[in-house]
């Protein structure tokens, strides 16, 4: 069995949500269900970009992660696209009895047994903003197949007024997860400069949102790896 990879690197920090800061291999999974109006990974999304995509064994993979980390146990996380279109259980076997932990980010439209295996879980299911729709049902699925793993959280990213209500309402249907919330970047250029005090003013405007609001729930966050990296490093 092959899977379809579109980059492998690091380590780096993870720039988002739960992890937000801890050391990080990622791999990066070729294909998705989704294609968000602002999405700052077409590469791994788009199918125009197949032919960048690189037919892997888990064995292979795991040899690129084990040469990137230098053998040094730490954080592999899935991200796409979305790679809970492809099956990585061997992937999470192999690094899991070698002491690594895994996490994975999806949308939460698709559900799999691996999940439960997972370190940390990231479902996040995508706003208005996105052009995109939340099939809830898929998405207790996933809440239900991670229910073994260490933990499992939502994040939402939030680009105006509306998305911000919608995360109300989906924190309001799975109250029990994690909530973590950060602002989105609108310039997914990779060649265009990142406008620092945009994305500040854009953090601010969401803390305060919430904070008058009196909503405490959530933990809001900044996407790190675009204030250190701009559009050249995403996760």
């Amino acid at each position: 069995m092959t899977l379809r990879i579109a980059e492998i690197f690091g380590p780096t920090i993870q720039g988002e949500g739960a992890l937000i800061g801890e050391p990080t291999v990622f791999v990066r999974a070729g294909g998705c269900d989704y294609r968000c109006s602002w999405c700052d990974s077409l590469h791994a999304v788009d199918s125009a970009y197949r032919h960048t995509w690189t037919p892997m064994s888990d064995a292979e993979i795991w040899d690129e992660v084990l040469r990137l980390s230098g053998g040094q146990a730490l954080t592999v996380s899935l991200s796409g696209g979305n790679p809970a279109i492809q099956d990585f259980a061997p992937l999470i076997t192999r690094g899991r009895a070698a002491g690594y932990r895994f996490a994975c980010e999806t949308q939460g439209s698709v559900s799999r047994p691996w999940f439960g295996a997972l370190d940390t879980l990231v479902l996040s299911p995508k706003p208005p903003s996105s052009g995109e729709s939340v099939d809830w049902a898929a998405f207790a699925a996933c809440v239900k197949a991670g229910q073994s793993a260490r933990q499992v959280v939502m994040k939402i990213v939030i680009f105006d007024e509306a998305d911000y209500s919608w995360a109300k309402e989906a924190h309001a249907r799975h109250p029990d997860l994690p909530l973590y919330l950060q602002p989105g970047n609108p310039d997914v250029d990779p060649d265009s400069p990142v406008d620092p005090q945009d994305l500040a003013d854009r953090l601010e405007w969401l803390t305060e949102r919430a904070m008058t609001d009196g909503w405490f729930t959530p933990r809001i966050l900044p996407q790190l790896h675009v204030l250190i990296w701009g559009n050249k490093r995403g996760v």
